[in-house]
């Protein structure tokens, strides 16, 4: 269904081209061994790093929703630390309070169906081209939490308790991503639909690869650690960022269709 969009206002979020899924693949693999790194490597553990990580997304949630309109780098800082979070929330229920990740899995279903279903009801649209007020951006980060939290399980869980191992769940994921693209392109697939549905599955995807390349390889990993891991990605996302910044790749205009 279509909804014609006011034209006051502009977009906070961008346009969903090819660079956004390549960036998002990078800040989700980042997300997972950074918050790895910080956790485990750095010693401050699960509970002390998310409430510092935390702080500090609350803090660039503040600077993107000051912005009223679409900026390269707040957003970007906004998805990457709400990455680490979400990667956060999950990996405290079941390591710290035992919640299976079956459990987690469903709960953060529920939970983003949930979203979903306030939002719509809300402003009748779950549309990413017409997020130009507080409230619907405050929903659209909400569902991006929810997004990354149930990735994270559902990942976790193909991986570890299905004991498929990182690099055939990665293949796994990417095959699915890949007949949602088939599905929008030739069947007719909703495009909101398909958006959210690979914006979940590019969670788990990504935290994959991620973990095949920092793991040891005594746990099926390539042994490159988080550092140099997470150091690559986010030196690819600052470049990309750069870029987009440079040649306003990714900003809508304020007339721009509404799917």
């Amino acid at each position: 269904m279509t909804f014609a969009m006011p034209t006051q206002g502009r977009n906070r979020v961008p346009a969903i081209t090819a660079d956004f899924w390549l960036i998002k693949l990078m800040a989700v693999t980042m997300g997972e061994t950074a918050a790895d790194y910080l956790a485990v490597n750095l010693g401050f553990g699960l509970t002390a790093t998310s409430l510092i990580m935390t702080a500090v997304l609350i803090g660039a949630l503040v600077l993107q929703f000051a912005q009223k309109r679409y900026v390269p780098w707040a957003y970007w800082l906004a998805v990457v630390l709400i990455s680490i979070v979400g990667t956060l929330v999950t990996d405290n229920l079941v390591d710290t309070f035992g919640v299976s990740l079956i459990t987690t899995t469903v709960a953060f279903t529920i939970a983003l169906a949930a979203t979903f279903a306030c939002w719509f009801a809300s402003e009748k649209t779950l549309s990413i081209h017409a997020i130009f007020t507080t409230r619907r951006e405050a929903f659209y980060w909400l569902a991006i939490l929810f997004t990354f939290a149930l990735g994270t399980a559902a990942g976790d869980l193909v991986a570890e308790s299905f004991g498929l191992g990182y690099l055939a769940t990665g293949i796994l994921f990417g095959m699915i991503i890949a007949s949602l693209s088939f599905g929008y392109v030739f069947l007719g697939l909703d495009p909101i639909l398909g958006f959210w549905l690979a914006y979940i599955f590019t969670r788990p995807l990504g935290a994959s690869f991620g973990d095949l390349l920092s793991q040891p390889t005594q746990y099926g990993g390539l042994g490159l650690g988080t550092i140099i891991t997470s150091a690559l990605f986010l030196a690819a996302i600052i470049a990309i960022v750069i870029w987009m910044t440079l040649t306003r790749r990714g900003a809508e205009s304020p007339d721009a269709p509404v799917a």
